[in-house]
């Protein structure tokens, strides 16, 4: 079953993402921007694959995320090459650079990793 992130929270500047660590399997948490559409989270590693938390969700792609006080489980996914990547970069670059069309996108935008959380429901 998937959830929709609640109304207003995608206004937030930050979510926490947790991942299972690859080695120790103990939970790791970051704070992370993020854009939100629907029942999806997206955000961008600008270290790439050399990100542990990237290195962790290839590992254990279940995740936890939490988005004001409201926690979701979700699926968590390299969407690099596919039909959202572009949109992903636009989304994140217009609400954290200002960015628009109009506008030459920043290499944090164009060159990190861009990533998919597919919330499946929220957390207790």
């Amino acid at each position: 079953m998937t959830v929709e992130l609640q109304q207003g929270l995608e206004r937030e500047q930050y979510c926490y993402l947790e991942t299972r660590g690859r080695k120790s399997e103990r939970p790791h948490e970051i704070e992370i921007w993020f854009a939100a559409d629907g029942h999806t989270l997206y955000m961008l590693a600008g270290g790439r694959d050399r990100a542990d938390w990237v290195r962790n969700l290839r590992e254990f792609p279940q995740v936890r995320l939490r988005v004001g006080r409201v926690t979701y489980d979700g699926t968590a996914e390299t969407i690099e090459g596919s039909e959202e990547d572009p949109v992903v970069r636009r989304m994140l670059a217009a609400k954290y650079q200002g960015w628009s069309e109009v506008q030459p996108m920043s290499r944090w935008a164009q060159e990190s990793l861009p990533v998919a959380v597919r919330l499946s429901e929220l957390a207790l």
